[in-house]
């Protein structure tokens, strides 16, 4: 079964279907939006579900790692970065529906109201802190910056997700209601739980960033838990991986 499961997450359609599934939230608010299903207020509506579909899709990709690792299913490796772009996107498309549709585009209002309210101000340093991991998502960037400084950079996702928490929490506290914002802080909190259990477990050393030779794949990070096992068995390098030696993209 776990062998079926693999060739189809690596058949060349996959990606295709994956990207479609994460599109459909999008496709559902322009479908409701021109349909007027949005309650009386479509532009709170636009800009709390752009919100709601950044924190899920930041909690899916944290969860490409542990599910990956604790299921055998390698194939998932594939999608992370497409899970990782997506959850910029839904971010911007918040940002952008919290600028045109509360601040009409005024730029000097929206300086003003960063500045003077919190929760605003923190999820604007979240959506700054993804902006460079959105652009350093692609295989030249590891080759650019080096696999060490890459890896580094890349951990500011974690810093994100605790800001992401901390907007979503400080945005509900003026109506008193913190059961989303508990369920959200809870999976976040195991996936990240999950990454200091590992890393405590496992040997100081970094982990080797490998760049995949399988065009639109992501660039693959050995996960920490594999290290001993590639130690012991002398391989360090996943089937269709090379390290990020600067050779071929």
């Amino acid at each position: 079964m776990k062998a079926r499961v693999n060739r189809w997450l690596s058949s060349a359609w996959a990606k295709p279907v994956w990207c479609c599934a994460c599109l459909l939230p999008l496709v559902w608010l322009v479908y409701a939006a021109a349909g007027d299903l949005l309650g009386a207020n479509p532009a709170q509506a636009l800009v709390r579900s752009t919100g709601d579909w950044t924190l899920r899709a930041l909690c899916l990709v944290l969860a490409v790692s542990p599910v990956r690792l604790l299921t055998g299913l390698t194939g998932l490796a594939r999608f992370r970065r497409m899970a990782g772009l997506f959850v910029y996107f839904y971010a911007l498309l918040h940002g952008l529906s919290y600028a045109w549709f509360d601040m009409g585009l005024e730029w000097e209002d929206i300086a003003r109201d960063i500045a003077k309210r919190p929760f605003i101000l923190v999820g604007f340093s979240a959506l700054v802190l993804l902006t460079p991991l959105a652009l350093t998502s692609f295989n030249r960037a590891i080759r650019a910056l080096g696999a060490r400084r890459w890896q580094q950079l890349h951990r500011l996702v974690f810093g994100v997700a605790v800001l992401a928490v901390l907007h979503f929490f400080w945005m509900r506290a003026g109506k008193n209601d913190f059961r989303e914002v508990a369920v959200y802080a809870a999976i976040l909190g195991l996936l990240l739980g999950w990454r200091v259990r590992l890393a405590w477990r496992s040997p100081l050393r970094p982990a080797p960033v490998m760049v995949s030779r399988v065009p639109g794949d992501w660039p693959g990070q050995v996960l920490p838990g594999a290290r001993g096992t590639a130690a012991r068995s002398g391989r360090n390098r996943p089937a269709e991986s090379t390290p990020a030696t600067g050779k071929g993209e």
